[in-house]
């Protein structure tokens, strides 16, 4: 037996996609307790959650625990999120994985990119904004790619810096002189 599991984007801020990947000595699998922790950003103790063998697992804020059925599902935190699917006995039969949580920086990234081409800007502050969407995707990307090579701060710190750019970006509204763009690309 040989436990994996894929996170599957499900494009939605408001669940989580896990595929199981596992190859098992037996088809249907007969497992103990099959579980899968997750650590959500900003806690620090995991929730522990039935996991369904050779299946996609879709989690939203309330099979989390985050909040009640009564207020309905919220959207999921961005961030490192800490997966360990198990087996019982969970100390010999586990594997985890780190991954970087994007679905709602990347919501808000898509919003500014919409409004690129209706904004009414001259030619340098278009290519200012285009030059400004591309460094924020890209520290997007390098967040992902650090979370996934276990460099959690680093991972953190570009989020923070994608997300501070992103937010000064649509609160300027195409305010930017189009200097950065003439200047390192002209």
């Amino acid at each position: 037996m040989t436990l994996d599991f894929l996170v599957i984007n499900t494009f939605s801020t408001k669940t989580l996609g896990i595929a199981d990947i596992s190859t098992y000595d037996t088809n249907p699998p007969v497992l103990i307790a099959p579980t899968m922790e997750i650590t959500i950003p900003g806690y620090t103790v995991p929730v522990s959650i039935p996991f369904i063998p050779l299946d996609f697992n879709v989690y939203n804020s309330i099979t989390l625990g985050l909040n009640s059925f009564a207020g309905g599902t919220q959207p999921l935190p961005d961030g490192v999120y800490f997966l360990k699917y198990s087996v019982s006995p969970a100390y010999l039969n586990y594997t985890e994985k780190n991954i970087m949580r994007t679905e709602r920086i990347q919501e808000k990234f898509d919003n500014a990119f919409m409004k690129l081409d209706m904004m009414e800007c001259d030619l340098a502050i278009k290519k200012q904004s285009k030059v400004t969407l591309n460094s924020i995707y890209y520290m997007i990307q390098g967040s992902i790619a650090a979370a996934n090579n276990c460099a959690i701060d680093t991972a953190n710190t570009l989020y923070i810096q994608a997300d501070t750019m992103l937010n000064n970006f649509i609160s300027n509204n195409c305010g930017c002189s189009g200097n950065n763009y003439q200047i390192n690309f002209v």
